[in-house]
């Protein structure tokens, strides 16, 4: 067994069995656990998903929300266990694969139309 068959058993066993399934341009609301001195506590960050990549465990995305008029980005891992859950809100329609336009925009510009399925 060589080095890259036990970095890819690694890496397999720290998947998530059921990933979220959804798209760049969706409203996703995640549910990230955050700890606080000796507790844990859920805090949801809600925005528009800007960007998906990497593959297999490394996998992140990065959700951007205006929070008071200023502009907030956050990116998440995938599988990570301190992500508990993300649901999908709206879904979007986008023709790219990143959203980086949206950064430079406020107000209505800042809107992805709604997929309707």
């Amino acid at each position: 067994m060589n080095a890259s068959e036990i970095i890819k058993n690694i890496e397999a066993e720290q998947l998530k069995a059921e990933a979220p399934q959804f798209r760049v341009g969706d409203t996703v609301r995640v549910y990230g656990k955050i700890k606080e001195g000796n507790r844990e506590r859920i805090q949801v960050f809600e925005g528009i998903v800007l960007k998906k990549q990497g593959g297999s465990s490394r996998e992140t995305f990065t959700v951007r929300k205006f929070s008071n008029g200023v502009g907030v980005e956050k990116t998440w891992p995938l599988h990570s266990p301190n992500v508990e859950k993300v649901e999908i809100v709206r879904l979007g329609k986008v023709r790219r694969a990143k959203l980086n336009y949206l950064r430079g925009r406020t107000g209505k510009s800042a809107k992805v139309k709604e997929l309707v399925r």
